[in-house]
């Protein structure tokens, strides 16, 4: 598949029906206490809060963000984006669409994904100028991260071999994901109602407009739980890099949609 002959939005559609593909139908299995007792307590009692248990596990989520406020980059302005993507649980993978117009008349496009443990990064303005395309170690790393801070919201991820949890105290616990020779690791931080409320790691990398990148302190930020489908999920997230100077805050968005596979 020649990636440069598709416009992204195409391209990303290719990639997630790929993914799909791999979907195998399993026999009805559902969460049980028994199951997650090998879990660190407050993943446990992150299980239980959000209701889960009972549930039937999922291969995979679909979440849709409406008009987000996001930032090219530290000294940038905010610009309002359409956010969508699809997160897979039996071979990790993270695809996402992101839509804009800048300067509200100019179209961008990116497309970010974690597939097949690589990570890759694309930006085009007009559908057919790329202004990046993101390859290597730092993006693979990132990627894979970004994948294990979202692996709560698919909580099937959670019991996958390639995430191993740590134990801290009654709000925190480590976590790493491992696949096909990348490893990144970050800390989960739950409330005392039992909804996680942050994941931080040091394995994540800035992308600088010079075109190299720096690894630096990310945090994701979870709040405003309801409830969807009879489970309850953050329905705000936030990205924020915790730099020396001050946290920067560069991704502020509201999920109108989550849709599981079974």
């Amino acid at each position: 598949m020649d990636n440069k002959a598709l416009t992204l939005k195409k391209l990303f559609n290719y990639e997630v029906e790929t993914e799909k593909r791999k979907l195998k139908r399993q026999d009805i299995d559902v969460f049980t206490v028994e199951e997650i007792s090998r879990l660190p307590e407050p993943v446990q009692k992150y299980f239980i809060y959000c209701q889960y248990i009972g549930k039937e596990k999922m291969t995979s989520i679909k979440i849709v963000f409406d008009d987000v406020h996001f930032k090219m980059g530290i000294g940038k302005p905010w610009i309002n984006i359409k956010y969508q993507q699809y997160n897979f649980v039996p071979e990790p993978a993270r695809i996402a669409y992101i839509y804009s117009r800048m300067f509200g008349i100019i179209p961008f496009e990116g497309r970010d994904k974690y597939q097949d443990g690589q990570g890759n990064m694309i930006g085009r303005l007009l559908k057919k100028k790329t202004i990046f395309d993101v390859m290597g170690f730092e993006i693979n790393t990132s990627a894979a991260v970004t994948f294990l801070s979202e692996s709560l919201m698919v909580p099937s991820c959670a019991l996958q071999e390639y995430i191993r949890w740590e134990p801290i105290d009654s709000n925190n616990c480590k976590a790493a994901i491992e696949y096909k020779g990348i490893r990144a690791e970050g800390v989960f931080t739950f409330n005392e109602k039992g909804e996680f409320i942050r994941f931080q790691t040091d394995d994540r990398y800035m992308y600088m407009d010079n075109g190299t990148s720096e690894k630096h302190r990310w945090s994701a930020v979870a709040a405003d739980y309801a409830e969807r489908n009879g489970v309850k999920v953050p329905s705000r997230i936030k990205g924020v890099w915790n730099l020396g100077e001050g946290d920067h805050e560069y991704f502020d968005g509201r999920l109108v949609d989550v849709v599981y596979k079974l």
